[in-house]
């Protein structure tokens, strides 16, 4: 009886320091975040980044030079490779200037100003930039934080891990369809198209090896289709180039995407 007791005693005390070493992805994102930004020769003085509840707002980042990150999404993050996914995904949104060019759509749409006050604009304003995210928007965003994420070091294939192991629909479970399939499966083009090397390394996770269940998949339906492959291989070649060019700009811009610019163009006071 006491050699049993002993022994569940050693057990207990054995396992107490794996759950003192849980990895806590919100305390990585300041670090991570700056090396995105610093080995991709992103020089911007002062930057911040915080981890947000809310729905993450990044459009006043010319301003705040505050990088907001979603609590949500980091609890999918289980190593630095899949927070820099995270990060390096707001990052993009930030770069290609998505929520700038809400904000710009929607003051051009915006007509009637004589019934609105200050703080209703505002609010306006806001929701626009927050709710921006269309699929195109969010896989031009992944792409550049998969060129983000290679150039600092870390694996861009954490970015599909990230996705897939968010929820999906039902009828993704039904057909064996990984959770948002669609963007992965453009992360995983774009990164063998962009870093075959990473592809061909891999990444040594279930997640990711469910997903090339699906990925095979795809592929092999775009073998038997040249047309649907050709399509494809001009489609992900746009994008490499579009966003090379986008990161190429926010360097020079100092930390700001096109349409950051055409806002603030706007907003002058004559």
């Amino acid at each position: 009886m006491k050699k049993i007791i002993l022994t569940m005693l050693v057990a207990l005390f054995t396992a107490i320091p794996s759950f003192a070493a849980t990895y806590n992805a919100e305390s990585r994102v300041p670090e991570i975040g700056k090396l995105l930004l610093t080995k991709n020769g992103i020089a911007i003085t002062n930057v911040q980044f915080k981890v947000v509840s809310d729905d993450v707002d990044n459009s006043d980042f010319g301003t705040n030079k505050t990088v907001n990150v979603s609590k949500a999404k980091l609890s999918f993050a289980g190593n630095d490779n899949e927070v820099a996914a995270v990060v390096g995904n707001e990052l993009g949104h930030l770069i290609a200037g998505h929520a700038s060019k809400a904000k710009v759509l929607y003051s051009l749409q915006s007509t009637d100003t004589t019934t609105a006050t200050d703080s209703d604009s505002t609010g306006l304003l806001s929701r626009a930039a927050i709710n921006y995210r269309s699929t195109k928007e969010e896989k031009e965003a992944d792409a550049i934080a998969t060129n983000l994420m290679a150039n600092a070091g870390y694996n861009p294939l954490a970015l599909i891990v990230v996705l897939t192991k968010q929820t999906g629909t039902t009828w993704d479970a039904i057909i064996g369809r990984p959770a948002n399939s669609e963007r992965a499966m453009n992360v995983y083009d774009y990164t063998t198209y962009s870093y075959p090397a990473k592809v061909k390394a891999g990444y040594n996770c279930n997640e990711y090896k469910n997903f090339l269940t699906y990925a095979n998949s795809v592929l092999q339906l775009r073998k038997e289709n040249k047309k649907l492959e050709t399509r494809n291989t001009k489609t992900i070649a746009k994008l490499r180039k579009s966003t090379v060019n986008r990161i190429q700009k926010f360097k020079v811009r100092g930390g700001k995407s096109g349409w950051d610019a055409v806002y603030d163009l706007m907003t002058v006071t004559p």
